[in-house]
């Protein structure tokens, strides 16, 4: 396999790390906050804080290493996404600020706060809309090269159909994601009442979270052709993602091995967004930036390939080994420690 190729398939599994991770930590925001709303928050809130409090510090390690890496592989990507993710990059960073002073200050009262509480949820949706443009402009149609100068359209990107139907996907996914990962987890702890309210909470996401695929599908077809095109030769990866969807939602529905579930519904967003990101290629930025055009010398490109691989295979163990110590210990789930 080509460099290139392992370079951006490494980068692409710690993406796809942090939109799991990632989900499940905005998801509960919102859902916390929504929980003080509606005054069930004297029922889920304690199994929110019971996930978020060991495991927040962690989730943006995936976010770091892709970003740096992805300039570090391919340094063309930081002149040409410089000037159109300088708006929502900044939202995106303010908003990562509130929910860290969130954390900060959550041993002062923070947690009982509504209006920290609604910066909190409203952040966990709000992220995931910024950055999820980084994805919309990838497909081309909303940077222009003119002489030595990159133009962000700005305009044409807020009234795309396209952009719009990524970003409702991007949060729908994180509901939908979050409140899986919480029925299994209100699950463990043996908490009837929590699993109770969050076993509704994916459900009733589910839904909206295939509807909003089709629609990207659709907007896709209309926006970028060629791209979409290639996707239906890998119609078998976006195939296995829809059966993983229906045994995943299956599961919980019946109230049947929630842990299992939740893999699929990992499997679910794994395939797709694999289908995705292999469709795309060879383009990071279409049509100026490949994997080829943009790519760093052999010799850096080798070194970053050894490092960032080295660095997956000491992440994913420290991650089993916090779940093991903190979120599957059983004194702990059931908050007993």
């Amino acid at each position: 396999m080509e460099i290139q190729l392992v370079g951006i398939t490494v980068l692409w599994l710690f993406l796809y790390g942090y939109l799991i991770v990632a989900s499940i930590d905005f998801g509960a925001g919102f859902f916390a906050y929504y929980g003080k709303l509606t005054k069930q928050d004297h029922l889920i809130n304690h199994l929110i804080s019971r996930y978020l409090s060991p495991v927040w510090e962690v989730t943006n390690v995936f976010f770091v290493f892709f970003f740096v890496g992805l300039v570090g592989f391919f340094p063309d990507t930081a002149y040409y996404y410089g000037t159109a993710l300088l708006i929502p990059g900044s939202v995106a960073l303010v908003l990562l600020t509130i929910r860290g002073s969130f954390y900060a200050f959550s041993n002062y009262g923070s947690r009982e706060n509504k209006l920290y509480l609604f910066l909190y949820g409203a952040s966990g949706l709000l992220i995931p809309a910024s950055l999820s443009t980084v994805l919309t402009i990838s497909e081309g149609g909303f940077i222009e090269k003119r002489g030595d100068e990159i133009v962000f359209l700005a305009d044409r990107l807020l009234t795309s159909p396209y952009s719009w139907s990524v970003v409702f996907l991007a949060i729908v996914s994180v509901l939908f994601i979050s409140a899986s990962f919480l029925t299994y987890y209100a699950d463990r702890a043996d908490d009837k009442p929590a699993l109770e309210i969050v076993r509704k909470f994916a459900l009733f996401w589910s839904s909206p979270t295939i509807i909003a695929s089709l629609l990207v599908f659709i907007a896709l077809h209309e926006h970028n052709v060629a791209h979409f095109e290639k996707m239906l030769n890998y119609w078998w990866m976006f195939g296995f993602s829809l059966i993983c969807f229906l045994v995943a939602s299956g599961l919980i529905y019946f109230r049947k091995r929630y842990g299992t579930a939740f893999i699929f519904v990992m499997l679910q967003f794994f395939f797709a967004f694999f289908g995705y990101g292999v469709s795309h290629l060879p383009y990071i930025l279409d049509p100026y930036v490949t994997i080829y055009s943009a790519y760093t010398n052999e010799t850096m490109g080798i070194t970053l390939v050894v490092a960032f691989i080295a660095g997956l295979c000491l992440l994913i163990p420290s991650l089993i080994l916090l779940m093991k110590l903190f979120l599957f210990d059983a004194d702990y789930v059931k908050g007993k420690k």
